[in-house]
C-alpha cells in the first residue's frame, strides 16, 4: 500500500518532519533578511552609473541597500537626499519594504540629513512591515520633532488595527485627539474596521457619534462600515436609516459599494426582492473603466441564486478594456459552482484557458473541487491530468481536493499519494490537511486491519503535529486486538499532550501497563 512508502519518501525529500511553529517561521524569515556586504566586483560596476538604478535592480533581500549606498559614498560619489527619498518611495510601491527601510534608516543616521514628517511616518510604517509593532513604538518615542511624531502616529494606528490590538488603538486615538490631529475620517474609519474585525459592532455607532461631535465629515467608507455594523447588530431597519442619512449628506456620494452594503443587509434579513432592487440600482453606478465593483455584484447575485444576474455582470465586465485577472475568473467560477451550473463554469474555464499566459492552478482548482465534491471522480482526474499537460503546477490546495475526493471514494492509495505530495510542499507553506480526512484514512486502516500501515501512518501525522485522540484510540484498538504492546503509542500521546477520555483510559488499562 502507498502508506509503506510515504514515510520513506518524505525522509528522502528532506521534508521538515516537525510541527511548523510560529517561532520556526520567524527564524526562516529573519535568516533571509540578514545583511551581507557587497563583493568588490559588484561595487566596481556602479562607478559610472546612478545609485538608483542599481538599488532598484538589486532584487535579492539578502543584499543591503544601506551597504550599497555606503560603498557608493566611500568611492567618492555624492548622494542626494531627494533622490534617496524617490528611490525609497519606488521600492515601497514595488513592495520591497526591507530595502526601502534600509535607505530611510541610512538617511536618518547621517549628520546633516533632515528627515521630514512624511519620512518618519513612512519609516515607522516600514518598521511594522519588516520588523514588528514593538520596534515601531520604540521608534515613535525616539522621534524628537513633535510634528513628525504626530504624523507618525497614523501608520502606528493602522498597525494596531491590523494586529487587532484594541486597547493600544483606543489609547492612541485619545493621544491623537489630544494633539488635535484628527481632522479627517480616516482614523475613525480605522477604528470602525477594528471593531468590525473583532465583532464589537455596538462600538461602531459610538465612533460615528464621536465624529459628529467633533464635526468630522463622514465619507463613503464611514457609511459603509456603519451600515455593515447595523446589519450585524440592530437589524435591517437601522441600516435603512443610515442609508437615508447618507443620501442627505453632501460629503458622501452613494455609489455601488454603499448599495452593495444595503443589498447584503437585505439578503441577510431574507428580503430578496429589496436586495435585487438595490443591486439593480448599483449596476447603474458601476464604472466603465474598472471591474472591481462588478465582482462584488456577481457575488451578491449568486447569494440570491440569480444566475442571470451573475452572467449579465460577467459579460458586462468583459467589455472593460485590459486583461481580465485570474481573480475575476476565480470569482465567477466559484459563483457558478455555487449555483450548480458546471456546464457554464466549464465554458468560462475553457475561455480563461485559451487566453491565459501563465497557467494559474487556482483557477482550475475551483472546477476540480466542484467535481470531487459531487463525486465526479473521473471528470476530476481527467481535469487534473489536463492541467498537468498544460503546465499547471499543483499547489497544496490541489492535493487537498484530490485527497478528500479519493478518500470519499475509498481510493486510499491515491489519497495517500496526494497526501505525500501535499506534505512535500510544507517547506513552502503552512498547509494542514483537514482533520476529517486524516481520520477517515485512520478508520479505513483499522477496518481493514492493516496494523503495520496504521503504525507508519500515525507516525507520519504525529511528526507533523496532526495526530488526534480518535486516531490514537484507533491504533490502540488495533494493537489490543493483535495483542501487541502499545508503549510507543503512549509515548507519542504524551508528547502530543493528548487528554484521554473514558474510552482511551479503558483501552490503556486493558494493556495491563
Amino acid at each position: 500500500m502507498a502508506i509503506r512508502s510515504l514515510f520513506a519518501n518524505l525522509k528522502r525529500h528532506k521534508v521538515q518532519l516537525e510541527p511548523l511553529t510560529t517561532s520556526a517561521w520567524r527564524f526562516i524569515t529573519s535568516s533571509v533578511s540578514e545583511m551581507k556586504p557587497l563583493s568588490k566586483s559588484y561595487i566596481n560596476i556602479i562607478k559610472d552609473e546612478d545609485i538608483g538604478s542599481y538599488i532598484l535592480r538589486m532584487k535579492s533581500p539578502r543584499r543591503s541597500a544601506a551597504t550599497l549606498i555606503e560603498n557608493w559614498v566611500n568611492s567618492g560619489h555624492r548622494v542626494n537626499v531627494s533622490e534617496l527619498r524617490s528611490i525609497s518611495r519606488r521600492l515601497l510601491k514595488f513592495k520591497r519594504y526591507k530595502h526601502a527601510l534600509e535607505i530611510l534608516t541610512w538617511m536618518e543616521t547621517q549628520n546633516g540629513t533632515r528627515m521630514s514628517a512624511t519620512d518618519h511616518a513612512i519609516r515607522l510604517e516600514l518598521i511594522i512591515k519588516v520588523r514588528n509593532i514593538t520596534e515601531a513604538e520604540e521608534y515613535l518615542d525616539s522621534i524628537s520633532n513633535s510634528a513628525s511624531r504626530k504624523v507618525a502616529c497614523l501608520p502606528l494606528l493602522h498597525g494596531y488595527v491590523k494586529e487587532r490590538a484594541i486597547d493600544k488603538a483606543e489609547a492612541l486615538m485619545k493621544r491623537l485627539s489630544g494633539f488635535g490631529l484628527i481632522v479627517n475620517p480616516h482614523p475613525f474609519n480605522e477604528m470602525m474596521k477594528l471593531y468590525m474585525a473583532t465583532s464589537q459592532y455596538d462600538k461602531v455607532p459610538l465612533v460615528i457619534m464621536q465624529m459628529k461631535l467633533n464635526k468630522i465629515p463622514r465619507n463613503v467608507l464611514s457609511y459603509n462600515l456603519w451600515m455593515d455594523a447595523c446589519a450585524k447588530s440592530t437589524g435591517v431597519s437601522s441600516v435603512e436609516m443610515v442609508y437615508q442619512e447618507m443620501l442627505s449628506d453632501k460629503n458622501a456620494e452613494v455609489g455601488w459599494s454603499s448599495l452593495c452594503s444595503l443589498a447584503n443587509a437585505y439578503i441577510k434579513a431574507g428580503l430578496g426582492s429589496k436586495a435585487l432592487l438595490a443591486l439593480k440600482h448599483a449596476e447603474k453606478k458601476l464604472s466603465t473603466c474598472n471591474r472591481l465593483g462588478y465582482f462584488f455584484l456577481i457575488t451578491l447575485y449568486a447569494s440570491l441564486n440569480d444566475k442571470k444576474g451573475v452572467l449579465r455582470l460577467w459579460e458586462a465586465s468583459k467589455a472593460i478594456g485590459g486583461r481580465i485577472p485570474c481573480a475575476s475568473y476565480i470569482c465567477v467560477l466559484s459563483c457558478l459552482v455555487k449555483l450548480g451550473d458546471l456546464i457554464e463554469a466549464k465554458r468560462i474555464f475553457l475561455e480563461w484557458e485559451s487566453n491565459c499566459r501563465n497557467y494559474d492552478i487556482r483557477v482550475s482548482n475551483v472546477l476540480l473541487g466542484a467535481y470531487m465534491r459531487l463525486g465526479l471522480i473521473k471528470e476530476a482526474e481527467t481535469l487534473h491530468t489536463h492541467t498537468l499537460s498544460r503546465g499547471g503546477c499543483p499547489n497544496y490546495k490541489t492535493w487537498e481536493i484530490l485527497m478528500e475526493g479519493w478518500v470519499k471514494s475509498n481510493n486510499m492509495d491515491k489519497a495517500l499519494d496526494a497526501m505525500e505530495k501535499g506534505f512535500s510542499m510544507l517547506n513552502h507553506c503552512d498547509w494542514r490537511p483537514p482533520h476529517v480526512t486524516l481520520l477517515a484514512i485512520t478508520e479505513y486502516l483499522e477496518k481493514h486491519g492493516n496494523i503495520e500501515d496504521a503504525n507508519q501512518y500515525l507516525r507520519v501525522i504525529h511528526r507533523f503535529g496532526l495526530s488526534s485522540l480518535p486516531s490514537y484510540k484507533s491504533l490502540l484498538r488495533m494493537h489490543l486486538n493483535a495483542q501487541k504492546p502499545a508503549f510507543d503509542i503512549l509515548k507519542m500521546m504524551e508528547k502530543d499532550k493528548i487528554e484521554m477520555d473514558d474510552e482511551a483510559s479503558t483501552l490503556v488499562q486493558a494493556f495491563n501497563l
